[in-house]
């Protein structure tokens, strides 16, 4: 009898023992994590969503879209030497491949991490989307939702689109930190480009209206010296992209001219230090005396303004989109361009020379 009593009373601390191990974790330092503080933990964040599941990895098979992550060295070794490299207004630097006339692409690198591209023209690998393929056909493939999400840390964000928006320019998510912004010729209804950037840089730019719980990054302020680069970068992009869609629509080449530059760059300018929005500047001259008063012969001439757009992609495809500026953008008697940007505001002057 004694002899049970001593095995029983050797099963109850065997299982005390156990029970107290179950309750605790050993970590590899040799430390003891309680588990129900953890569990207690992860009930939490599932109730509050602050930790999302994650995606698989890229799900398109297209070049374009392996490229946001992949280190910079990369792109010289696939691509060669960038035709330019131009600051941005987002903190990253824009790396412009493209000959001017049929294919266009640029990568914005940040601490030698391809963190966003965009691209235009034809040639380019979208699998499983093509560069000039019909809406209804793209919008098969891929949803386009009226509200597209992202969440990060303890902060979550909604993106609004209204229904001009997802016409023009639908927002796709792609994996939980890489989103993908398609611009479609409004007129045709032919996709014209794509924009592939992580969340981060996306709450950026704030293309759409937005509903969040957190806090919003701030833009990185620019120093006088590197917001003159980052205009010029953005005057040679759309310069550069206006051939590209010009090439698309059987259009002739337009010539890069220093002087009708000046002309663009003075209205821009005096738009944003005026706070006005127009073709005619506040003392009432328009193109015709802006060109005169630096002397530009020409035999006709155009000019088409934006302003508050994220960048130059975007406001060349809000000009494509609209019927005045989308004539002078794509009217082929043009010989030349000049283009002036100041900060947010944007002039595109188009010239015929003899």
């Amino acid at each position: 009898m004694r002899l049970i009593r001593i095995v029983i009373l050797v099963l109850l601390v065997i299982s005390g023992v156990y029970y107290l191990l179950d309750e605790y974790k050993l970590l590899p330092d040799g430390t003891v994590e309680d588990l129900n503080h953890t569990l207690k933990q992860k009930d939490s964040k599932l109730e509050t969503k602050e930790i999302p599941t994650e995606r698989s990895a890229m799900p398109y098979a297209g070049d374009i879209f392996q490229w946001v992550g992949k280190e910079a060295d990369a792109l010289t070794e696939k691509f060669g030497k960038p035709k330019r490299k131009d600051l941005s207004t987002y903190g990253y630097e824009w790396w412009v491949y493209t000959d001017g006339k049929e294919n266009y692409i640029q990568f914005g690198i940040d601490n030698n991490t391809v963190k966003t591209l965009y691209a235009a023209g034809s040639g380019l690998s979208l699998d499983p989307i093509q560069m000039g393929q019909n809406y209804d056909s793209v919008k098969e493939k891929l949803s386009f939702s009226k509200e597209v999400t992202y969440s990060k840390d303890f902060s979550s964000f909604s993106f609004q689109l209204s229904d001009e928006e997802r016409a023009a320019r639908p927002l796709v998510k792609v994996t939980d930190n890489i989103f993908m912004q398609l611009y479609f010729d409004t007129y045709t209804n032919k996709l014209t480009g794509v924009r592939v950037l992580t969340g981060d840089i996306l709450l950026l730019h704030r293309p759409y209206k937005m509903k969040y719980r957190g806090d919003l990054p701030e833009k990185p302020a620019a120093t006088e010296s590197e917001q003159e680069q980052i205009d010029t970068g953005m005057e040679q992009q759309i310069f550069h992209l206006t051939n590209v869609f010009r090439n698309q629509h059987g259009k002739q080449k337009l010539k890069w001219d220093d002087t009708v530059r000046d002309v663009a760059y003075i209205h821009s300018k005096d738009m944003a230090e005026n706070n006005y929005f127009s073709h005619y500047g506040k003392d009432g001259n328009g193109l015709k005396e802006r060109l005169a008063s630096k002397e530009v012969a020409y035999m006709s001439a155009g000019e088409n303004i934006a302003a508050q757009y994220p960048d130059a992609q975007a406001a060349m495809h809000g000009w494509l989109n609209s019927e005045g500026h989308r004539e002078a953008l794509l009217k082929n008697d043009y010989t030349h361009l000049g283009t002036g940007v100041y900060k947010s505001y944007y002039t595109q002057n188009f010239v015929k020379k003899q």
